[in-house]
């Protein structure tokens, strides 16, 4: 079966230049060409569902390119892959709440102005990491 650009994207629910990206990215293999056009085989439907997949699981397409590039079984890497995004969004779950506990105090607020603020916040709060 040979599928145009547009018939895969409409597949897929992706922009046509969507699938040009992804070539480009090497997240989609180039497909074959006739009379200057791309065509695509079943096979492209297919990744790009992994592809559209592992997006909406919030994995990059840097990490997404690894599913089909390391050597090792595609089960091995979608395990790795999802055992360090897992991790990654443990991380922004403890920052979300603790972003909620900041906000429901927030609410609470009576200072009248910034000084008065800054000194209940030095204060109240433990001593942080310096940004940079």
């Amino acid at each position: 079966m040979s599928l145009s650009i547009g018939e895969v994207a409409a597949r897929c629910g992706l922009a046509t230049s969507t699938l040009r990206y992804y070539e480009r990215l090497g997240v989609l293999p180039a497909p074959a060409r006739r009379s200057g056009r791309r065509r695509y085989g079943e096979e492209a439907v297919e990744r790009l569902a992994v592809v559209v997949y592992a997006k909406d699981m919030g994995f990059s397409l840097a990490e997404i390119r690894e599913l089909f590039t390391d050597g090792r079984p595609y089960s091995t890497r979608m395990r790795r892959l999802a055992r360090r995004k897992l991790e990654h969004v443990g991380l922004m779950i403890d920052r979300a709440h603790a972003m909620q506990a900041m906000l429901r105090t927030a609410l609470h607020c009576r200072c009248l102005d910034v000084p008065a603020c800054g000194r209940r916040l030095l204060t109240a709060t433990p001593k942080r990491r310096s940004r940079r």
